[in-house]
């Protein structure tokens, strides 16, 4: 097993290398922070849950906490990069192995598939596996997919979403460090969205994979009585609607909330079950920090709220307790799962907004939490994190968890 020292290399938020050894005790750290549930079935059985987009963000955080926090079994679906002779793993590479051990430990029979969740082959597998492994019944899917692109299987066309503006160009602060890690910032200005964008952002990031997914596994009936499915989503702060909520990516959020709306009626004739999105609170992940004002949003929230903001496995447990009944499902006039209140609230969004207005690269280190901000983005990769020796050789060909008989 090959072994060596991992140092982070990176060009601005991409890093070259992830480090095993810190993936690994993020991922124990996160399921430590779950405390135990009470039991959610009556007939004793743990639910079967499909988790897709299980390697990272908030849907490694849903399958943490749904380990931790319910004892699910079932399956993660993700999309990594194996080691290499020149490069490790991709961080979601030793994340998911160390679900595995998490999901080893708490006793529940997991099964990480990797591949491209938009293709059928993909939908077939996760088929097989819950006929033959887990009795032809699943209870929930969550779905938490951040992709560049998608190929439908139906029509063979290849889609690409774009970060645009729609209607007229965007002009937005953003946060960015030099090759010294010195802060700057300043002004970008991103075109509006022209032809195809807006279509072919919501064939990616829109509801199309979610309901054939659902589709897909209604026809083989492997729904169960009850089954509820929940999308991952975002609104975020006025502060960045105009490249957000109200761009592209805002257009495939809306289509995602319709088809939670049409899911609803469907399942509810089906099989007695429901689908809604959950929208959550902000977070650092490899997805956001590529959005042009999300860094320097997210570190003056984090000044603003400093530990009172909520970390993706906390809302997560949240969003457990509601999909299993231990607590009340609440959904706002929109049908949707609110975790992210704590955000949006007026005070926290007035302190937010008064320290944008005053953020230059002179003032920023007094406005923003930089140093939480750059330790985050260090832990997507494994780095950074408590109780790890950097100076230490670490193994890099970590295997893919394999399902145990």
């Amino acid at each position: 097993m090959s072994e060596r020292v991992i140092a982070p290399k990176n060009r601005g938020f991409l890093f070259l290398d992830s480090h095993p050894a810190g993936c690994a005790r993020l991922v124990h750290d996160m399921g430590q922070a779950v405390p135990a549930g009470q039991p959610v079935r009556g007939d004793g059985e743990r639910p079967v849950a499909l988790v897709i987009g299980s390697s990272a963000g908030y849907g490694l955080a849903a399958t943490v906490a749904g380990l931790a926090r319910v004892g699910i079994r079932g399956i993660g679906v993700c999309f990594e990069k194996a080691p290499s002779h020149r490069r490790t793993g991709t961080a979601g590479w030793y994340r998911t192995a160390a679900t595995a051990e998490l999901a080893r430990q708490h006793g529940s029979d997991m099964v990480f598939l990797n591949g491209d969740a938009f293709g059928d082959p993909m939908k077939e597998q996760v088929a097989a596996v819950l006929t033959e492994r887990f009795g032809g019944r699943l209870d929930h899917l969550v779905y938490s997919v951040a992709a560049p692109r998608r190929t439908d299987p139906a029509s063979g066309a290849t889609y690409t979403s774009v970060l645009k503006p729609i209607g007229a160009a965007n002009t937005t602060k953003t946060l960015v460090f030099d090759e010294h890690g010195a802060p700057d910032v300043k002004d970008v200005t991103t075109q509006p969205a022209e032809g195809h964008d807006i279509e072919q952002t919501v064939a990616v990031m829109g509801g199309a994979d979610w309901e054939r997914w659902i589709t897909f596994l209604a026809d083989r009936e492997l729904l169960a009585d009850g089954f509820s499915t929940v999308a991952l989503s975002y609104i975020g702060s006025p502060l960045t609607a105009a490249i957000y909520r109200q761009g592209t990516i805002g257009a495939a959020k809306a289509h995602l909330e319709a088809t939670a709306r049409q899911l609803n009626e469907r399942l509810a004739k089906l099989v007695g079950g429901r689908a809604a999105t959950s929208v959550n609170g902000a977070a650092v992940t490899q997805s956001s920090t590529a959005i042009p004002g999300i860094a320097l949003y997210t570190s003056l929230l984090r000044s603003v709220l400093g530990a009172s903001m909520v970390p993706p496995v906390a809302q997560l447990i949240e969003l457990w307790d509601q999909l299993t009944g231990a607590r009340p499902l609440t959904l706002d006039e929109e049908g949707r799962i609110r975790l992210d209140t704590w955000e949006l609230a007026d005070t926290v969004q007035a302190a937010v907004a008064e320290r944008w207005r005053s953020a230059t690269t002179d003032t920023v280190a007094n406005l923003a939490d930089l140093d939480w901000f750059t330790g985050e983005v260090h832990r997507l990769y494994g780095f950074d994190v408590p109780g790890i020796d950097y100076t230490a050789p670490v193994a890099t060909d970590i295997p893919w968890p394999t399902a145990a008989n």
